[in-house]
């Protein structure tokens, strides 16, 4: 059975969420479990700065009990699905405020070896313009928590809601979508970190070697013995 994470960067089910839905339907048809997060219903509040989570543990953040029940999700899951309608050229503040309380797992500070065979993908749309910067941001950070694989999926669908959406943009979401569920599957399980994280993963390592100002990040990269050439891969 394959598990996928969704987190939804809204509350409302408009053309972000509809092809979001669209794309899981078609990945390996009804043999999947799903874990699924709606913004801010089942989501931290904002980051208060408190580097709690760097300076002591994850579980030491004033709202870990929401973002490790995410973390959770995320880390048994082989595809990791996150989207998001285009607010203003970026993704949601909701969105943005989640994202803040995963910086203790980038690959700078504590990353995730699990994280290192999944698949990402990311997903917005817009009404005109600015769908495929939001994409190229939620892609970002999916590479920052160490994710080797990340499908991007942007669209002008015209419309300010789905209902509204041409009959025309619609057939050529369903066209797209069919191409990309078939790459997705054909991904599960066979990816590994490609040249650039390895490369960044390396760089991070050698900053952790010299590491004097965060002994818990580095402590957690001896434990790993990632500071004696040892790799997650």
């Amino acid at each position: 059975m394959i598990k996928i994470t969704v987190i939804h960067g809204q509350s409302h089910k408009g053309s972000t969420y509809n092809i979001t839905k669209q794309i899981i339907d078609k990945i390996l048809d009804t043999n999947k479990e799903i874990y699924e997060y709606f913004m801010p219903r089942d989501t931290p509040n904002y980051c208060i700065g408190c580097y709690n989570c760097f300076n002591e543990s994850e579980n030491s953040c004033p709202q870990a009990e929401k973002v490790q029940k995410i973390v959770k999700s995320m880390e048994i899951s082989d595809i990791i699905v996150i989207d998001s309608p285009t607010y203003c050229f970026e993704m949601t503040g909701q969105l943005k405020t989640l994202f803040d309380h995963f910086g203790y797992m980038w690959l700078s500070h504590r990353p995730k070896q699990v994280m290192f065979n999944k698949v990402g993908i990311v997903i917005s749309t817009a009404a005109g313009a600015g769908a495929r910067k939001v994409t190229k941001a939620l892609a970002q950070q999916m590479f920052w928590l160490g994710i080797p694989k990340v499908f991007q999926y942007s669209k002008n669908v015209s419309a300010s809601n789905w209902e509204m959406v041409p009959n025309k943009v619609k057939k050529s979401i369903e066209h797209d979508i069919s191409k990309l569920s078939t790459k997705v599957q054909s991904k599960v399980g066979k990816v590994s970190p490609n040249f650039r994280l390895k490369f960044i993963f390396t760089i991070m390592g050698m900053m952790q070697k010299s590491n004097n100002w965060n002994k818990v990040d580095q402590n957690y990269w001896k434990e790993n013995g990632w500071l004696d050439k040892k790799t997650p891969w």
